[in-house]
C-alpha cells in the first residue's frame, strides 16, 4: 500500500506572512510540513527537551532565532503541536511584529488556543486545514477498503486497520480529553463518547444523549462541544432559505471528522453495497469529499442538509 501521497493542500504564503495549518492527529500535518519547508527551522512541541523549555520560557524562542542565519529566517519557521504550548504565541506574535519573521503555526486541537487571554495573532495569521485523503489523492481507490478503514494515511489500506481505530480512540481519549483534563469526570465522558455510536450521522437529541450516559443537558453541549474543539467531529446544520424563518428540524448532525473512524465507533463492518449502513457511510465519505474540496478550493459556501 502506497504510503506517500500528493496531497492536494497548496499552502503558498508570500513573504512575512504566517499561518495557522489545522487538522486532526494523523491527517498527514506534520509529513506535509517537513515535505513543504524542508529548509525551515522546524519545531516540535511534543519533545520533552523543546515543550520544557518553550513553555517555560516562552522568550527562548526569540533567543534561539536571534542566533539563526539570515537565509534561514527568510523561510517561515515551523512550530509543530502548537496546542502544547498556547503561551508561546505573545512571543510568535512579537516576533512577527518587531523582527518580521513569519511563522508556520500547526495544531491538532483548538480547545487550549481558545481559552481567554490566548494570543491568536490579531487575526493576522491566514488559516489553512488538512484533512484525512481524499479519493483523488490516492491510486487505485478501494471504495469498501475505505469506508472500513477510513482515509487517515497510516491506517488507510492496511490489513490489521481495526487494531490501529482502537488505538487512535484510545489515544484520543487519553491524550486529548483525560490528560489534558478537558473534562472533570472521566467516567462520564467516556459513557457520553459510546452514546454519540448512535447519533452518529444523525439528528442529535441532546435530551437521549443526557439520560443515556447520565449526566445533564448543558453537559452533553459541552462533550459535543469538546468534540468539535479537538477536531475530532462537526456538526451539519439544516438548509434554511433565506426567506424563510423556520426549518422542519433546527438541531444540527454529528459526524466524526473520519467514516472509518466512525464505523469502528459504530461497531460496523462493511462487506457489500446494498446495506442500510453503505449507504450511510458513502453519505458520509460524500460529505467528507465536499469539505475537503470546500477548503483546499478556498471556496466559500455552506454544507447543510
Amino acid at each position: 500500500m502506497r504510503e506517500c501521497y500528493d496531497r492536494k493542500l497548496d499552502l503558498q504564503l508570500p513573504a512575512k506572512q504566517s499561518a495557522f495549518l489545522w487538522g486532526p492527529r494523523q491527517c498527514g500535518k506534520s509529513t506535509y510540513l517537513r515535505e513543504k519547508f524542508k529548509e525551515s527551522i522546524y519545531l516540535v512541541l511534543l519533545e520533552f527537551d523543546q515543550w520544557d523549555c518553550f513553555s517555560v520560557r516562552p522568550t527562548a524562542l526569540g533567543e534561539m532565532l536571534q542566533a539563526q542565519t539570515p537565509e534561514k529566517l527568510r523561510r517561515p519557521v515551523v512550530i509543530d503541536e502548537l496546542q502544547n504550548a498556547p503561551n508561546l504565541l505573545d512571543e510568535v506574535h512579537r516576533l512577527i511584529e518587531s523582527k518580521l519573521y513569519s511563522f508556520v503555526l500547526c495544531a491538532s486541537s483548538a480547545q487550549k488556543l481558545k481559552v481567554p487571554g490566548v494570543n491568536l495573532l490579531g487575526g493576522g495569521a491566514w488559516r489553512f486545514h488538512i484533512y484525512p485523503l481524499t479519493i483523488g489523492e490516492i491510486e487505485e481507490f478501494d471504495l469498501l477498503t475505505g469506508l472500513n478503514s477510513g482515509l487517515l494515511p497510516p491506517i488507510y489500506g492496511r490489513q490489521n486497520y481495526r487494531r490501529s481505530l482502537d488505538a487512535y480512540v484510545n489515544i484520543y481519549l487519553e491524550t486529548e480529553i483525560y490528560n489534558e483534563t478537558y473534562v472533570r469526570n472521566a467516567q462520564a465522558f467516556s459513557r457520553f463518547f459510546k452514546a454519540m455510536r448512535f447519533f452518529h450521522g444523525e439528528i442529535l437529541n441532546h435530551s437521549s444523549i443526557s439520560r443515556d450516559c447520565g449526566v445533564s443537558n448543558h453537559t452533553v453541549r459541552t462533550y459535543v462541544k469538546i468534540l468539535e474543539d479537538t477536531l475530532v467531529g462537526y456538526l451539519v446544520y439544516p438548509f434554511r432559505k433565506p426567506s424563510k424563518r423556520t426549518t422542519f428540524s433546527s438541531k444540527p448532525k454529528f459526524y466524526l471528522f473520519d467514516f472509518g473512524l466512525a464505523n469502528f465507533v459504530c461497531g460496523r463492518t462493511l462487506d457489500h453495497r446494498s446495506t442500510t449502513e453503505f449507504g450511510k457511510s458513502f453519505e458520509h465519505l460524500i460529505l467528507t469529499e465536499i469539505r475537503a474540496a470546500r477548503s483546499y478550493l478556498e471556496k466559500d459556501f455552506e454544507i447543510a442538509f
